[in-house]
């Protein structure tokens, strides 16, 4: 093993430490994925706790760090925290074949660690609004004949029918488009995000073809900032939110409905949906 590939590793084995993941085809895949490759050229600009950083663009193990790596400064655009990511993903648990709906991938680098995860035989869907970012992701991602990179949004019709839809912008609600092509057994993860600070990365979870489609499980992964998803910004929707999150009590929810009154339980409600810090019932 060289050394590249021993930093990578190593690099691997913390993030999943950091998420609490024990998978380890999803360790194989962040030590195997060349994060470099969906960053854009180097030199690239590096943020964690401890500030900026400027790695030169021949030594992309610099990369190999649980940061964020800028895609677009100005844009406020990142390659997002690699355990951030790994905590969703192992939430989510993409199984060989399945289908996967990916809604603003950057520069595709979670996109291939889907890839891996999903491997041959599974299907990719992924979304890119800026042209330029979704025709780098293109390029690189071209390893992977089932990634189809989509140049538009990935919050409008038509969607095709997923396992698993993974959402990398913030939204002000679970849109309706989306729990629309959640197959039977399917979770959406997404990160819900009042206009200002921060929300939570959201699981919900369809239970099933024997279970109503209308009541989803559901619950908050971890506080989390995205730069806001275009096409899921109601202005209302995300006023509740924020009174919501200013009240406390994500992690007390447990279902998601749709279609129906919010009762008691309801921790936020939207239009035809609402948030429950009641397990959902059989």
């Amino acid at each position: 093993m060289d050394d590249l590939a021993r930093q990578r590793a190593a690099y691997a084995a913390t993030v999943a430490a950091r998420a609490g993941a024990r998978d380890a085809a999803l360790i194989r895949a962040f030590a195997t994925v060349p994060r470099e490759r969906y960053c854009g050229p180097g030199p690239w600009l590096v943020m964690d706790e401890a500030g900026f950083d400027t790695v030169p663009a021949d030594e992309p193990a610099g990369l190999c760090r649980d940061a964020l790596v800028a895609l677009r400064p100005e844009a406020g655009i990142n390659n997002g925290e690699p355990s951030l990511h790994a905590l969703c993903l192992a939430a989510a648990a993409p199984r060989p074949g399945e289908r996967v709906l990916q809604v603003g991938i950057g520069g595709g680098y979670y996109t291939a660690i889907l890839a891996e995860l999903v491997g041959p035989g599974g299907r990719i869907d992924a979304y890119e609004v800026d042209p330029d970012l979704a025709a780098a992701a293109a390029r690189a991602l071209a390893a992977y004949p089932c990634v189809t990179v989509h140049a538009r949004s990935g919050a409008a019709p038509p969607l095709p029918e997923s396992d698993l839809i993974y959402v990398s912008a913030g939204a002000a609600e679970p849109l309706a488009v989306w729990l629309d092509a959640l197959s039977p057994a399917g979770r959406l993860i997404l990160p819900l995000t009042p206009e200002r600070g921060g929300g939570g990365m959201l699981l919900a979870a369809r239970r099933g073809p024997d279970r109503p489609a209308e009541v989803l499980d559901a619950r908050f992964l971890s506080r989390a900032a995205f730069i806001p998803c275009l096409g899921a910004r109601d202005p209302a929707a995300a006023a509740r939110l924020a009174a919501a999150f200013a009240r406390g009590g994500m992690e007390r929810v447990r279902s998601l409905h749709r279609g129906t009154a919010p009762d008691a339980s309801a921790w936020v409600a939207g239009e035809g949906w609402w948030l429950s810090t009641r397990e959902a019932q059989a």
